[in-house]
């Protein structure tokens, strides 16, 4: 887990404009935030739940490009931004693309859909990062925290704190992901 955290918070601290010029060049609005990776880090296969309790893994998302979004139901910025992520879903999410929402620390499942429901979130999922092994892992340590991963499942950019996701600059620098 250590291991993650350095090798995260190293790359991520060396991050390199010239090797990720296309993002870059988008980079507008909330999207300034954004540190794009030279190169894309691996990210960790380990298991989180989903609302029934069943085991689930970044490793089912293979395929699709992801934005990983790290929250918790305590959060006031997470409550702000959590209808950008569920227009975004619901304006691109399909075969290329799925926001993945993973509640980070204790959020009890009726909290969680407390804080849906008041934020007029049908379409996101409930998955939970109960014991923080993954935020951890990735080396998140406040909220909201937004991660890029490419349809190989790794990690080519991220944003701390809360930003539009259904505005058209984050949604042209998604398509040039999803586009590879």
């Amino acid at each position: 887990m250590l291991r993650f955290l350095v090798l995260y918070t190293a790359l991520g601290l060396s991050a390199n404009a010239a090797a990720a010029a296309d993002l870059e060049a988008l980079k507008a609005g909330d999207m300034r935030k954004l540190v794009v990776y030279e190169e894309p880090l691996p990210t960790p296969a380990l298991p989180f739940v989903d609302e029934t309790g069943a085991e689930r893994s970044l490793t089912e998302f293979r395929g699709k490009v992801v934005l990983l979004n790290f929250w918790a139901t305590w959060c006031a910025p997470c409550r702000a931004e959590m209808p950008a992520l569920e227009r975004l879903q619901a304006d691109m999410g399909g075969e290329a693309f799925q926001v993945v929402t993973l509640a980070t620390g204790r959020n009890p499942l009726p909290k969680i859909e407390k804080f849906f429901a008041e934020a007029g979130v049908s379409s996101l999922p409930k998955f939970k990062d109960e014991r923080q092994n993954i935020a951890r892992a990735m080396g998140v340590v406040g909220l909201p925290v937004s991660v890029i991963l490419d349809a190989d499942g790794n990690e080519v950019a991220r944003l701390i704190g809360e930003a539009a996701w259904d505005a058209p600059e984050a949604k042209a620098l998604l398509q040039a992901v999803i586009d590879g």
